[in-house]
């Protein structure tokens, strides 16, 4: 920019010298050309690109999404280690059985009461949702609701409640994102890629995937693969994943059993898909059931989440590895240690637990439960299998295996994702035919029982999306360009002299400046590149203004205009920043529509035309 304004000097100068111009023009051209222009040519080359810009900023989300995994599973692991031991229930007069069921209740309780005295900040502050910020909004996140809502998933967490840490953490670290974009005054299209990056890296940290993350984030969040978004997500995911394995190392969240899938035995597992995805549909199903029974009570949301933590309670005095996200009992259940009652028994009440404790409007992930109901689930099948046909060549591990995945794709409608998150959990290449087949088969009964899955399903309650698979581009295009418009660039008037024209160019970074006339009428627009064949006018340089150098009036937009409908006046503009006019018969200027933003949106909603299964979510 001083280049620039050195440049502007200096041809000004030798306008306004009529005596020395020539020669004072002849050293300037020679400058120029030797010393100005190559490093301003230099300059051009290597300025850092959109496509650069965005994976440092993905660094730089993976670094947080990887600290606040480290911060949140530390806590709950320091605190559910104090809570659940022995000495505590003692010392309040209480055995260890019935102990766990007042800590559930308790935990509900407290939980309940942070979102009961956080509610009006809540309110007031707006939807913490980063799918809706994806989707329908513009990007932003509100910090205060996304600690209010964090702090009451840890307490239920630590309660034993059935639910996963991985959704706070996302949820945590795409609000983070967004309010370092939103510190900066970044535009919207570039906070939804940061929410997006906060939650490809806080998946990845939570389960050890950074495949899965970035998948996640791609099919599910954006639900688009094109590569300047892949790339970022891809980045974020990487570093976050870096981070943690570098402080809690590189072991999976299972203990994986080594096992050989033989290909003869493929017929198994499509069978096994259709039970997994009847299972995600009576699944879904049933936590809104619960939803609505929650909701229809006449007690307030602290009352409902120690409701649930009671029924949570109650069943572990029955199956105490009810208590807790699942991760030591689905490694059980992949090891064999579980015979056919003690399993189903579990699923069932695991099962019910996370049906409860979801439904009365506890915060956390339904990643984790989903997965252990796979497990069990897979178990299952495989003593009903033997004991129909007789034994087969593989152990009940290989069935809870592809059972994860399987309720995974069917409860997501995402078989891409399942695929890949199975497969990092396990590193196993074998595993990948049975796990194609059962997640694939799983999605389509799922999704021909329960049309949207237990992501979208939240924002389809809201009434914000009929569904989310089909009718994200014509949300998008339908939304109207006075939805994404900005203040107008500072305008000339018509009868402003070069002078004035030159100090405006000298004092931003626009290549273009609009003129208007005295009703502020927009009548024309000054180029940049324009003004240099002025500058060897001499003393008659003072004689010209804008309505001299100015163009003629380009194709502008008006605030009404719905996206589909203003891509040709996007596409032929060569200006950063098209202009607003408030109707085309007065063309008074109101406003200006980033054109990068604009054809950004334009393409995601494009790309997402191809089909791509599950590509929703509602964070819970």
């Amino acid at each position: 920019m001083e280049l620039e304004r050195l440049t502007w000097r200096s041809a000004m100068i030798v306008a306004s010298d009529p005596k020395d111009s020539q020669p004072a023009s002849s050293l300037l051209r020679r400058l120029l050309r030797r010393f100005i222009r190559p490093l301003l040519s230099w300059r051009e080359r290597y300025r850092v690109s959109e496509e650069a810009w965005h994976l440092g900023l993905a660094g730089l989300v993976g670094l947080i999404g990887g600290g606040i995994n480290l911060l949140f599973s530390f806590a709950a692991e320091r605190l559910g280690n104090w809570v659940w031991r022995s000495s505590t229930f003692e010392g309040i007069g209480f055995g260890l059985a019935w102990g766990g069921v007042l800590m559930t209740t308790l935990s509900g309780l407290i939980a309940g009461l942070i979102l009961h005295f956080g509610r009006h900040s809540i309110r007031r502050q707006g939807s913490s949702n980063f799918l809706e910020a994806v989707f329908l909004g513009d990007g932003r996140l509100r910090f205060r609701t996304a600690i209010l809502k964090g702090v009451s998933s840890l307490v239920s967490i630590v309660g034993g409640a059935s639910i996963g840490r991985e959704g706070s953490i996302t949820q945590l670290t795409a609000t983070l994102s967004s309010k370092l974009g939103q510190g900066f005054g970044w535009p919207p299209y570039r906070l939804r890629l940061l929410v997006a990056c906060g939650a490809a890296s806080g998946m990845a940290a939570a389960y050890n995937a950074p495949i899965a993350g970035a998948v996640f984030a791609s099919q599910i969040v954006l639900g688009n693969f094109a590569m300047n978004l892949f790339a970022p997500l891809v980045f974020a995911s990487v570093t976050a994943t870096i981070l943690c394995r570098s402080f809690m190392g590189q072991g999976p969240l299972y203990d994986v059993p080594t096992i050989d899938f033989p290909n003869d035995q493929l017929i198994w597992f499509l069978a096994l898909g259709g039970v997994c995805g009847f299972a995600a549909a009576a699944f879904q199903k049933a936590i809104r059931v619960s939803e609505r029974l929650f909701g229809a009570m006449p007690a307030p949301i602290f009352a409902r989440l120690a409701a649930g933590g009671f029924v949570v309670g109650l069943l572990a005095l029955l199956f105490p590895g009810v208590i807790g996200n699942g991760y030591r009992e689905a490694s059980l259940v992949l090891n064999g240690d579980y015979g056919l009652s003690a399993l189903a028994g579990l699923l069932a009440a695991r099962g019910i637990a996370t049906v409860v404790v979801v439904g009365a409007g506890t915060l956390g992930g339904i990643f984790t439960p989903t997965l252990f109901l796979g497990a069990g689930l897979g178990g299952v099948f495989f003593f009903a299998l033997t004991g129909l046909f007789g034994n087969t060549t593989l152990p009940v591990g290989a069935f809870a295996l592809v059972g994860m995945g399987g309720m995974l794709a069917g409860v997501t409608h995402a078989p891409l994702l399942a695929m890949i998150m199975i497969f990092e959990l396990t590193l196993n290449y074998s595993l990948m035919p049975p796990l194609m087949l059962t997640c694939v088969v799983s999605t389509l009964v799922a999704r021909g029982l329960h049309r949207v899955n237990v992501y979208s399903e939240g924002l389809e309650l809201k009434g914000l999306a009929t569904s989310w698979e089909t009718e994200r581009l014509g949300a998008a295009t339908r939304r109207r360009i006075g939805d994404l418009m900005l203040d107008p660039t500072k305008p000339l008037l018509d009868a402003d002299s070069f002078e004035v024209i030159s100090e405006r160019f000298i004092k931003t970074t626009y290549h273009f400046l609009p003129v208007v006339d005295r009703s502020s009428r927009l009548v024309g627009i000054v180029s940049l590149q324009d003004l240099k064949e002025y500058l060897t006018m001499g003393e008659h340089l003072t004689s010209v203004i804008a309505l001299d150098v100015m163009r003629p009036l380009p194709q502008v937009l008006t605030p009404d205009q719905r996206l589909d409908e203003a891509i040709s006046t996007l596409l032929a503009s060569e200006m950063r920043n098209v202009p607003v006019v408030n109707n085309l018969k007065e063309m008074r200027l109101i406003g200006v529509v980033v054109r990068s933003e604009a054809l950004g949106i334009l393409s995601e909603a494009i790309a997402t035309k191809i089909p791509t299964a599950g590509s929703t979510m509602d964070p819970r």
